[in-house]
């Protein structure tokens, strides 16, 4: 007999914007979270303010509520991040916790293009890659709904000291070691 009932497809769902309640912001739990994520190209969502992907967000850039969101296959031209120097905030996709090109996108605004505005990691962040998204330059993150707010917190801060240089540490720890035996 054939179920008549109105399901949403694959694409609805995947489609639908996302709203993370868990977001870590410049090192410490946001009280709120005002935004959500939306992944579908065509249509913009009706909750706002939102993220929405780069093609969607340039066609309606006049939209305050919006701002882009990038896939982890953006090609990050010196063009595009002069867009998006005076922009308040940009949302960069982790599609899967294996897939490291949001890290390299985060660095290169920060660092070659020296965009300063709110970074927010979204998407499959879990709490062990939290540490290494703040070092790229992301100074917010949107927690995957499994992951515990106390233990995102106290993973972030476990390293005191740190070996390689990253966007807010530019000198390695020999470099540094060097610098106060002289």
């Amino acid at each position: 007999m054939p179920n008549n009932v109105d399901t949403p497809t694959d694409e609805a769902q995947a489609n639908a914007p996302v709203h993370v309640d868990h977001l870590l912001l410049d090192g410490e739990l946001a009280a709120e979270n005002a935004w959500c994520v939306s992944y579908d190209a065509d249509t913009l969502p009706e909750q706002r303010p939102a993220f929405v992907p780069l093609p969607l967000w340039q066609a309606n850039k006049q939209d305050e509520e919006l701002a882009p969101l990038l896939l982890s296959d953006t090609e990050l031209t010196s063009a595009l991040a002069a867009t998006l120097a005076p922009l308040p905030a940009v949302a960069i996709d982790f599609p899967s916790f294996t897939d490291g090109r949001g890290y390299s996108l985060a660095r290169l605004l920060r660092e070659r293009f020296g965009y300063a505005g709110e970074v927010r990691a979204v998407g499959d962040v879990l709490v062990d890659q939290l540490d290494y998204m703040r070092r790229c330059g992301f100074n917010a993150m949107a927690l995957r709904d499994d992951q515990h707010p106390d233990d995102a917190l106290r993973l972030l801060n476990s390293f005191s000291v740190r070996y390689q240089t990253d966007v807010e540490e530019r000198q390695a720890l020999f470099e540094r070691r060097l610098a106060t035996s002289e």
